[in-house]
């Protein structure tokens, strides 16, 4: 009889080692829980959605690079594969990236890029780190896209001739660069994922910016989390509430957006974030995301329901999204 037998699953972005297994970590205690690494952000919405997981993280934006589109790509659940799909909380994880591979057998002293800027390719912003060892060897770079867009001066910098490949999470692209006998390879990556692969660090702390934050979702198939199941969540560490909505409007009325927005500010709801992707209804149409203030079942004022009430009169394809306490 395994784990999974008799404790409920949490599914996260795999391998293990990922960011998305420390956020899970952050929010779900082992004694209670079954971490399951999944391969994709798709996998951790199929295993929420079709209940093979009692609960699911995913990253939904970076406080560097901006929103991860593949998760608001599964939230838009333009085909209704996701029509279960609630949000239960979040978590936010410091992310500080290693350039993860092979010390060279003839390294030299560590050095910057070597090509001269031109007007089409001017001088990139002087990253905050340097390599550990000279990077000439590396000629292949894996990340997950969102950690190659957190780590561009470094890029641009000490490994402007290197190939990029797009992998599934930062520790998959360790795991392959540990399994690249030539050495010429290497990840963006975290530490953990560099122990636990038993690769060489050839620079630290390689992200644009020291703040560098990711922010994931709790998702589940109940608009609360589970009773029988806490997290690691102390009532008295709560700082306040959130609401996610998604709708489109009414692509040819003038001022439609405008005018849902404005409910918000009639009932004095803080928004905390607005987002849009492609509704694949017609060219240039969109679904828009917008997470506020608020809590639609937590609502002693009532000004949450009567928002979300006059919202959904006035857009279409209105979806309540789920809300959540936040904690510090």
């Amino acid at each position: 009889m395994s784990l999974a037998d008799y404790k409920p699953i949490a599914a996260y972005l795999g391998p293990v080692a990922s960011y998305s297994q420390q956020a899970a970590l952050q929010a779900f205690s082992e004694v209670v829980w079954y971490l399951k690494p999944v391969t994709t952000i798709d996998d951790v919405c199929d295993a929420t959605q079709d209940k093979k997981a009692l609960l699911g993280v995913v990253p939904i934006e970076n406080s560097t690079n901006g929103p991860v589109i593949f998760t608001l790509d599964d939230l838009a659940d333009r085909d209704g594969r996701y029509k279960d799909l609630y949000v239960n909380g979040e978590i936010y994880v410091d992310v500080h990236h290693q350039l993860l591979g092979h010390k060279s057998a003839n390294a030299r002293a560590p050095t910057g890029g070597t090509s001269t800027p031109t007007a089409a390719d001017p001088t990139p912003a002087q990253p905050k780190s340097q390599p550990l060892e000279n990077l000439d060897h590396i000629t292949k770079l894996y990340s997950h896209p969102q950690a190659f867009g957190q780590c561009t001066s470094f890029i641009s910098t000490y490994l402007k001739n290197a190939e990029k490949f797009e992998v599934s999470s930062t520790s998959k692209a360790a795991e392959i660069v540990a399994n690249d006998t030539s050495g010429t390879s290497a990840a963006i990556s975290s530490k953990l994922a560099g122990d636990l692969y038993k690769l060489d660090t050839l620079a630290e702390s390689i992200e644009d910016r020291d703040d560098n934050t990711t922010r994931f979702l709790i998702i589940g198939t109940e608009p609360t989390l589970p009773k029988d199941y806490p997290l690691k969540q102390d009532p008295a560490t709560r700082t306040g509430t959130k609401s996610l909505v998604t709708f489109t409007v009414p692509h040819k009325s003038p001022g439609a957006l405008a005018d849902i927005l404005g409910c918000f500010r009639d009932y004095q709801l803080d928004l905390t974030s607005i987002n849009s992707r492609p509704s694949l209804q017609g060219p240039f149409q969109y679904i828009i995301f917008v997470e506020f203030e608020g809590h639609k079942l937590d609502d002693p004022d009532g000004r949450v329901k009567s928002a979300l009430e006059k919202i959904e009169k006035v857009s279409q394809q209105f979806r309540w999204l789920g809300s959540w306490y936040t904690y510090r």
